[in-house]
């Protein structure tokens, strides 16, 4: 297995054993696509991203491994009432990882998180459903 699926691996451990405001359990893929009938539960899917190599001290080299999570529900009325708390979850996501290292994948310590936009809003203008995606980057040095 590559570094950055072991890396996107124990993301997954670490989401399922964390405790958020909604229940889920993620899962890693590499193509997260649902048919429309299974939005209407949520899906938080961990995708390996990519990896950014750059030189370090003393012959090392710092390897970024950027992994996205996304979280997806089919909503009913795309209201405020559906909306806030899917954001809400991608926020607890989001802070989950700060300031942490990945305990099943120690080496990689957290760097840095983005999720801009927060939610695509085309997704909820075509297809009536939330879609948020955080990118975390860990980094590995040796």
């Amino acid at each position: 297995m590559s570094e950055l699926a072991a890396i996107a691996g124990a993301v997954v451990t670490a989401l399922n054993e964390g405790e958020f405001s909604q229940p889920f359990t993620a899962q890693r893929l590499y193509r997260p696509a649902f048919d429309l009938e299974e939005m209407k539960d949520l899906h938080v899917s961990v995708v390996p991203r990519g990896v950014e190599v750059t030189p370090e001290a003393r012959g090392k080299a710092a390897y970024d491994y950027k992994v996205d999570v996304g979280v997806q529900k089919r909503l009913e009325k795309c209201d405020a009432n559906e909306l806030d708390p899917l954001m809400q979850l991608v926020e607890e996501i989001a802070d989950f990882f700060r300031l942490k290292r990945l305990t099943e994948y120690s080496a990689a310590a957290w760097l840095k998180t983005e999720y801009a936009p927060v939610f695509a809003p085309e997704h909820l203008d075509q297809l009536r459903q939330f879609t948020g995606v955080v990118t975390f980057t860990f980094r590995v040095v040796r």
